[in-house]
């Protein structure tokens, strides 16, 4: 068993200790466990034998804190972007067009363009018509996917490869953006989306899926994260995680929620039950099955977001929910009986309403138990819902980077939202004050992976590259220490290990990432710039920045 010693900085224990944050001097880890503080740890120092694996590190002035997790994401679309067009960087419609027509000079024989994803701002509410990819593309099928993920772009010759006309239906539970003739525009929502990338698009290999997996995990480890939230397992994507176990190519810790689908969630509670216990059976420490995801509606930028009165600048529209709520309320309650942690996708005030409904049916009808069921991007909250989930004792998880006034909150949202709910939107200060518990995750690669500039504006309600902004919705902000643990403490009980991880006291996990600077002490617009020095995963380093 060998030991680390950490002294030399600032070693914060708890960011939200019963009195306020705690530090200590020094911290000591063995056998992937904090076996000592202070002085206890300093004691260590004159016994270790480098022989032996021991180490004694020097943090420099900096600051060794409980390492973050991500409460929410998508690592394989995150990792597989990076093999499409570079539209992510665009700064306009003619940018995407230009970096469309770049990758596609690159690659001359490829079959496909698969890229994301772009900014939906870039063109009247968001649609986006497939003549203007023709012009680069040619007779290439085209696909991009819109930074929500929720709609995609395609070019005519992909439209033809789906067989999609002007007298295709629109799919259960989505739409084709239509022209006044009623032929396809060329953007696809929802489920339109989601299939036509199901079901005509070929996959990428496995080995290209698997190393923009590594490279994902690889960048969470660089930024200190050690535990992620996979928030959308489709059961092509479950070979890819069985291959990252058996090459040892996770670098973080990743549990997956496998989709319930509302057509055929009923056959798929078996599935999930049978795929749950192989991943067990692994034994892999890294990887965990133990989540359900439901999408119980799309976003307010699409008017897919399910609301509970209409849209201001669509009279007669209340989106476009997945789910019926009886039938939400069912499917939870049948995985919920077969202990699956619940994860649900609401972004609407009506959605999160119905997930609400529903995490309560399942408490009703099954058996008492210790629950972590999670309701992820509360973005729309009814004020009368605010204090249902301290209630339920459901997670509140936010994706703190969204609450701010940007381009696509002035453009899209609030316009479609209107006075009153324009300020009913990331209610995080005031959920965390009822006594629910807050957890925090990216949603990438929808926004950015990293969690220093969404610490940042959790706390100031603006973005650190406009620091003389004014806070949007100031009653919403929240300190620092609360920021960071929502990142530690809250996603410790989200992984399931509330008791053992998120803290760096004596006996937890050593899940540690060594900072250039304390993120609860500096100025918050600072945040983003704090340099991450080492991770270490149970005690085990997984970074260590390059020489």
């Amino acid at each position: 068993m060998s030991t680390t010693v950490f002294t030399g900085g600032t070693i914060l224990v708890d960011p939200t200790a019963e009195h306020g944050p705690l530090y200590a001097p020094a911290i000591a880890f063995r056998d992937g466990r904090v076996v000592a503080l202070g002085g206890d740890a300093d004691e260590l120092i004159p016994g270790l034998d480098p022989a032996a694996g021991d180490e004694h590190i020097d943090l420099a002035g900096g600051t060794l804190a409980p390492a973050p997790g991500d409460g929410h994401a998508h690592p394989l679309p995150g990792g597989v972007e990076a093999l499409g067009p570079r539209i992510r960087q665009a700064e306009d419609l003619q940018g995407i067009i230009a970096a469309v027509a770049e990758w596609k000079r690159e690659h001359p024989d490829a079959a496909w363009i698969v890229g994301g994803s772009y900014d939906a701002t870039f063109s009247e509410n968001g649609l986006f018509d497939a003549s203007w990819l023709d012009e680069v593309t040619g007779d290439t099928p085209t696909i991009l996917r819109a930074w929500d993920y929720h709609t995609a772009w395609v070019n005519s010759a992909a439209l033809a490869a789906g067989g999609i006309t002007a007298e295709t239906p629109d799919p259960p539970l989505g739409r084709i953006v239509r022209r006044a003739d009623g032929s396809p525009l060329g953007t696809l929502q929802e489920s339109a989306a989601n299939n036509f990338l199901g079901e005509v698009v070929p996959p990428f290999s496995l080995e290209d899926r698997l190393d923009a997996l590594e490279r994902a995990t690889l960048a969470y480890a660089a930024q200190g994260t050690t535990w992620v939230q996979d928030a959308w397992i489709e059961p092509v994507d479950l070979e890819v995680y069985h291959a990252a176990v058996a090459q040892d190519r996770l670098h973080t810790r990743v549990n997956l929620a496998q989709r319930a689908d509302p057509l055929t969630w009923r056959e798929q509670v078996v599935r999930f039950v049978a795929e749950r216990e192989r991943i067990r059976e692994l034994g892999a420490e890294r990887l965990t099955a133990e989540t359900v995801k439901f999408f119980v509606d799309g976003v307010i930028e699409s008017h897919t977001a399910a609301l509970l009165e209409p849209y201001a600048d669509m009279p007669g529209e209340y989106g476009l929910p997945n789910w019926t709520p009886e039938e939400l309320a069912a499917a939870v309650t049948a995985f919920d009986a077969e202990g699956f942690q619940i994860h649900l996708h609401a972004i609407g005030d009506g959605a999160n309403r119905f997930a609400l409904d529903a995490l309560a049916a399942a408490r009703a009808a099954n058996p008492a138990r210790e629950r972590h069921d999670v309701i992820a991007h509360v973005a729309l909250l009814d004020p009368a819902d605010l204090g249902r989930f301290a209630k339920l004792d459901v997670i509140a998880n936010f994706e703190p980077y969204w609450a701010q006034c940007d381009a696509v909150m002035r453009d899209l949202t609030i316009p479609h939202l209107g006075h009153p709910r324009e300020d009913w939107q990331y209610l995080i200060g005031s959920v965390a004050r009822s006594g629910a518990t807050i957890s925090f995750g990216s949603d990438w690669p929808v926004t950015t992976i990293d969690w220093r500039p969404a610490v940042s504006t959790a706390i100031t309600r603006h973005s650190h590259e406009e620091p003389e902004a004014s806070a949007w919705l100031p009653d919403e902000r929240i300190d620092a220490a609360s920021a960071y643990a929502a990142y530690t403490k809250g996603i410790a009980r989200q992984a399931l290990a509330g008791e053992d991880r998120g803290t760096l006291s004596v006996g937890r996990v050593a899940d540690a990432v060594w900072l250039s600077a304390d993120p609860l002490s500096v100025e918050p617009e600072t945040i983003p710039g704090i340099s991450v020095q080492g991770t270490w995963l149970a005690g085990e380093r997984t970074f260590a920045p390059a020489l």
